[in-house]
């Protein structure tokens, strides 16, 4: 008898097959003696949408709203149903005996491998891998030490409740918004806050108006010091700047106090994904999703790195014993660093070692697996560059260093020099941040010494408004207030920017009229970041055993009835901000223009007439032979053609090359056609966008 291993991607399955022997290699799985090696590929099988109850539902009407249907099934996704099938298939082959879901070790990756099971009927045990690593080793371990299917059965309740609360909130919603303003309107429980975050940052600017203040500093000989007073060192008042100055000038200084204090600062704790993508953004202008990406291909192809979709900051501490093999993996790369802490058998530091702070997973941290840094990317060398520092951190002392704060008191001000006094670089030394350590000036005072040679200066600065958030403030608000998981949050950002509510300018969030517009339309409880926040907790308790998943969904409903309801007598008035001058030929209706990733679109603001063509042509890599310019690409009623408007040129596609055409130019440019073009964003792909904020 066999056990049936369901891995996540092709690429885990191929690793799990290789380490357990698995050497018959099938189109959609391998086998061995002991094993049966598969895959999905991502979600295989999803929630039922609302046309597959009714067909009805397939025009998208206000009088339909809410759609909760008593209980929501599943269907197989039909692009991928040839490897759902393959699984169903091994699944009922009566060599079989168990199966051992091996996706990642997250509540959704649970959801990924149990709905399969679900839809398959699966009835016989179940184990489960939970591994944070994907080298051979973990996985040799992870097989020794399988855990009963059964523990991780809420889980799993947990992530159904967070997939089928998503698809009520956010579907309904969505097509209330869309269906009353006519206009292709995305909300969900996380995207809506997110978005209402960043616009009152817009307003808090747009408000802002500056206002001019005076710092005085003093010069006395190689020192600097600034004035104090009603509790800061700013004047908003001119006159009593110069007046200030006007009494001080050719006064001394009498040194009041001098306070010495020594300071220590501990290495910081590895990465958790929230904080590698504000690092990364902050270093290097990684988008999170850019980040994301590189890390799954560090954990996933490379095998360098742990587990990246984690919270937490910390180690259980049975890893202690593996963190002389994680330095020996690293050491091809960081030899001059490793060699003395091998040396000195020196350890990581003892509060990283928490079992309480490990949940699901623990901090991102290097494997044992051995580096080679020449089969990294330029940007892949970066990312891990990032993660195996702070790692090499925690087996060096603190950051030591003394700061000096001396008072001086000049004709009954006061003023103050501050400074810092590096001691001791420790863990800094090795996570490249060193800063120069600057002359001392301050170090040779003494109480109540006198300097005479005082300059006074003033100088004028006015307030700045707050800067609009990067993709790192983003990110650090969207944890702050519990918006998504360390594994959606890349994914919600791109949502915004995808559906035109905001634009990403310099590194920066800027919200569209659009987006402007639609946080005036959405319910006031879906701009609250605390809806996501309790949402979240109750799913935690969920998982935990301490929650009632049937309580739970019980709410949504009722809440997703009281959300449509509130739209449908909304008297809220909404724009389409890209609306031209054109008609629609069909319908007559306003056309509304929209970018693209391969030039404007076209599209009828009516959105039961599915119009649309391109504003601008499609470009072949065909050349003009007269200009030399790339030349335009058509479909006519004789076939495929290029023509150069310019030269007044047109040339009909060979026909030694037409089967090509079908297969390549043909193909493209039926992709592009107005009436395959998605617009920028489609209703459908806009509802599915509304309903997969999850964890891929």
């Amino acid at each position: 008898m066999k056990s049936l291993v369901l891995a996540e991607k092709p690429s885990v399955a191929r690793d799990i097959a290789r380490v357990l022997g698995c050497r018959q290699s099938h189109q959609r799985y391998f086998e061995g003696k002991q094993y049966i090696v598969t895959w999905a590929l991502g979600h295989l099988v999803e929630l039922k949408m609302p046309e597959d109850y009714d067909r009805k539902y397939e025009t998208w009407r206000l009088e339909d709203l809410p759609i909760i249907p008593k209980r929501i099934g599943l269907k197989v996704i039909r692009q991928t149903s040839r490897q759902f099938r393959a699984i169903e298939r091994l699944a009922k082959r009566p060599d079989v005996k168990d199966v051992i879901i091996a996706t990642d070790a997250g509540r959704e990756g649970e959801l990924v491998a149990r709905w399969i099971l679900e839809m398959i009927g699966w009835t016989k045990p179940i184990w489960r891998l939970w591994i944070s690593s994907q080298t051979d080793k973990a996985i040799r371990d992870g097989f020794r030490q399988l855990k009963p299917g059964a523990q991780f059965e809420r889980l799993y309740q947990s992530a159904v409740c967070r997939a089928e609360a998503d698809w009520l909130i956010g579907l309904n919603v969505t097509r209330a918004l869309t269906t009353k303003y006519n206009d292709p309107l995305s909300a969900g429980r996380v995207q809506t806050p997110t978005l209402a975050m960043i616009i009152e940052r817009e307003r808090e600017i747009e408000s802002f108006v500056p206002v001019p203040y005076w710092t005085i500093r003093a010069k006395i000989g190689s020192m600097e010091a600034v004035w104090e007073g009603h509790g800061g060192h700013r004047l908003f008042d001119q006159d009593e700047a110069k007046q200030l100055i006007a009494r001080l000038e050719g006064q001394s200084a009498r040194i009041v106090s001098i306070k010495r204090k020594r300071k220590s600062e501990p290495a910081p704790l590895p990465y958790d994904l929230t904080e590698l993508q504000r690092d990364a953004n902050k270093r290097f202008g990684f988008s999170a999703k850019k980040t994301l990406s590189l890390l799954q291909r560090l954990y996933e192809q490379h095998k360098l790195v742990t587990y990246p979709r984690t919270d937490s900051r910390y180690l259980p501490s049975d890893m202690k014993a593996t963190m002389t093999d994680r330095l020996l993996g690293m050491k091809p790369g960081y030899e001059e660093e490793i060699a003395p802490l091998l040396a000195k058998k020196a350890k990581a530091a003892k509060r990283v070692f928490n079992d309480d702070n490990v949940t699901d997973h623990h901090a991102i941290i290097p494997t044992e697996e051995r580096l080679n840094l020449g089969r990294l990317s330029a940007e892949e060398r970066k990312l891990y560059d990032l993660i195996a520092r702070r790692f090499l951190a925690l087996f060096y002392p603190p950051y030591e260093y003394e700061t000096v704060t001396v008072v001086f008191d000049i004709g009954g001000e006061t003023f103050v020099a501050r400074e810092t006094a590096v001691v001791n670089m420790g863990f800094k030394s090795i996570l490249g941040k060193e800063e120069a350590n600057a002359q001392p000036t301050l170090s040779h005072l003494a109480d109540g010494q006198t300097l005479p040679s005082v300059q006074l200066e003033m100088e004028q600065s006015f307030t700045e408004p707050p800067a609009r958030y990067s993709e790192a403030d983003l990110l650090a608000q969207m944890e702050k207030y519990g918006l998504g998981t360390p594994a959606t949050r890349a994914d919600i950002i791109e949502r915004l920017v995808e559906t035109e509510v905001v634009e990403r300018k310099d590194g920066r969030f800027y919200p569209t009229k659009k987006g402007k517009q639609l946080i005036e339309l959405v319910n006031d409880e879906l701009k609250s970041p605390e809806l996501t926040a309790r949402w979240e907790r109750e799913l935690e308790a969920i998982a935990r055993g301490k929650g009632n998943p049937r309580q739970f969904l019980a709410n949504i409903r009722r809440q997703t009835e009281a959300l449509v309801a509130e739209i449908k007598q909304s008297e809220q008035v909404y724009k389409a901000p890209n609306l031209t001058n054109l008609t629609c030929p069909e319908c007559g209706a306003l056309l509304k223009e929209r970018k693209t990733k391969d030039g404007r679109m076209l599209v009828c603001s009516n959105v039961a007439c599915r119009y649309r063509r391109r504003r601008d042509p499609k470009l072949s890599n065909r050349r003009c032979p007269q200009c030399h310019r790339r030349m335009e690409m058509h479909e006519g009623k004789a076939g495929l053609y290029f023509q150069c408007r310019p030269c007044n040129i047109v040339e009909k596609a060979e026909e030694t090359k037409r089967a090509a055409a079908r297969g390549s130019e043909r193909a493209l440019l039926k992709k592009y056609s107005p009436a395959n073009e998605s617009f920028g964003v489609s209703l459908g792909e806009l509802l599915k966008q509304a309903l997969n904020e999850n964890e891929e």
